[in-house]
């Protein structure tokens, strides 16, 4: 039998406070992404306005207002019943010198310096359809295929199901497709990298009949750089097969991604580190950032709202209670970036003298406990800024790696091993590559304790082929 009856239970939740919340939101913007706030928060509370703003002259206000900047001060309470002096409660935390202070007018982008969005490879194509199609429904199966097309120029479903879909034959599809292969770029629509490296040989009259047979029946040779294999099963010798190979890979295996829209993003660095003699100093790249202050109008209105309107006064508390908020939060999260930037800039300051190599193993949990803070606030610092410094800009995170033990118990960078690893192979002798494991001797013999695993998989990180593979190129080019 069901029935309704009510219980009472105590239980511990985790709450963050909108304050709180609104902290947290601030921390991991960059400069940019700050500006759109504050533009948002300026147009919703009247309580904040640009320092630069100047007061009303006393002639040019209405009547009944009081001009007195003694009684605009904030002498009464704007959050609870309790008088206090604003300026007093804002010097308690707010440091001029993590205040922006730049205060030039930011000028909107002019229009003759946009530049007009590129065509992309679907636009190109289907400009072409649009030409080489009379038939409208052949058009139609042309813009069907097209809109299918990836972004390198692929074609991924299969022609069966792309045919269902648009209700057609596959032939009758097929037919459509076999003229887009012929569009610019040559090899759109293509199955896949034999149709579209065949494609292209027609497109350039190439009549190759050694390169069309590596394409369509040893493509797995040639991907795998097994030269003398595949000499061997064209019983060629290997100069003569260097010919054609250099003729296949003078195609282009990914003709879409010539017309990728690639966008040049502008990277504004939060955080600059300028060399003052022996010494590194930090600076917040403020520049662009407004600077902000209680309004002093709105204040005096709300030290009169008492004896007025409860829900004016109502409405200017609340407000005022969000605009300290608000300007609060700003200046702890110019505070914790400039704690995070010192502590980085201290711990690193032998790599901004001589470079990579002196570069120290460093973690979040380390800078939190340094500075005092939880390590999901620094991981927050840390994500989307840029630190510009004697030796370039610089991710935040490209500073934190993991820790490798060199032979003498001392931590070492993983980004100092990689750096090794790059320069070894570029300084090898190209006939007799170096595999992983005398890398790693290699790295043992200079203190570096580096399994094998390990080297494979930094090897890998840098996009360096095997050892194997570098002799079949370096055999080839040779």
């Amino acid at each position: 039998m069901l029935k309704q009856r009510l219980d009472q239970k105590i239980v511990q939740k985790l709450y963050l406070a909108p304050a709180l919340q609104q902290a947290i939101r601030l921390l991991p913007l960059t400069n940019l992404e700050l500006i759109e706030i504050i533009d948002q928060e300026m147009s919703q509370n009247p309580m904040i306005e640009l320092e630069e703003d100047q007061a009303p002259p006393k002639d040019e206000r209405e009547d009944g207002e009081i001009s007195d900047p003694a009684e605009m001060s904030g002498e009464r309470d704007s959050v609870d019943d309790e008088a206090f002096d604003v300026g007093a409660f804002f010097r308690d935390y707010l440091d001029e010198g993590f205040r922006p202070d730049f205060q030039e007018a930011r000028e909107g982008v002019s229009l003759e310096n946009t530049l007009a969005r590129n065509p992309s490879l679907w636009d190109h194509l289907n400009w072409q359809a649009s030409l080489a199609f009379d038939d409208p429904r052949d058009l139609e199966i042309a813009r069907f295929i097209i809109g299918n097309v990836k972004e390198n120029g692929y074609l991924a479903e299969p022609v069966e199901e792309l045919a269902e879909l648009i209700r057609t034959t596959p032939e009758a599809l097929n037919a459509v497709r076999k003229k887009i292969l012929l569009f610019a770029p040559v090899g759109s629509a293509g199955r896949d990298l034999t149709e579209v490296l065949l494609a292209q040989m027609d497109h350039l009259d190439i009549d190759d009949a050694t390169a069309r047979t590596i394409v369509t029946e040893h493509l797995s040779l040639l991907e795998k750089s097994d030269y003398l294999q595949l000499a061997k099963v064209l019983n060629l010798t290997p100069k003569d097969i260097k010919t054609h190979i250099d003729l296949i890979r003078s195609l282009d295996p990914a003709p879409g991604l010539k017309y990728t829209q690639e966008r040049t993003v502008s990277v504004v660095p939060d955080i600059l580190v300028v060399k003052e003699g022996d010494d590194l100093k930090i600076h917040l790249n403020d520049e662009g950032l407004p600077r902000l202050k209680l309004s002093r109008f709105y204040n005096a209105m709300l030290s009169r709202a008492g004896d007025g309107d409860p829900e004016t006064l109502l409405f200017l508390k609340d407000k005022m209670k969000k605009a300290l908020w608000f300007l609060r939060s700003l200046d702890q999260r110019n505070r914790t970036i400039a704690k995070v930037a010192k502590y980085i800039v201290d711990k690193q300051k032998n790599f901004f003298d001589r470079g990579v190599d002196s570069i120290k193993p460093m973690t979040l949990m380390e800078i939190a406990q340094e500075i005092g803070v939880h390590e999901s606030t620094v991981g927050r610092v840390v994500a989307n800024k840029q630190m510009s410094t004697p030796l370039g800009t610089f991710p935040l995170k490209y500073f934190f790696h993991k820790s490798l033990q060199g032979s003498y118990g001392e931590d070492v960078s993983s980004l100092k091993v990689k750096d090794r690893i790059r320069k070894i192979v570029e300084s090898e002798d190209k006939s007799r590559p170096l595999s992983d494991i005398e890398i790693g001797d290699i790295l043992t013999r200079e203190n570096l304790r580096v399994a094998r695993r390990t080297v494979a998989k930094y090897r890998k990180q840098l996009k360096i082929p095997p050892s194997h593979i570098r002799k079949r190129k370096s055999y080839m080019e040779g």
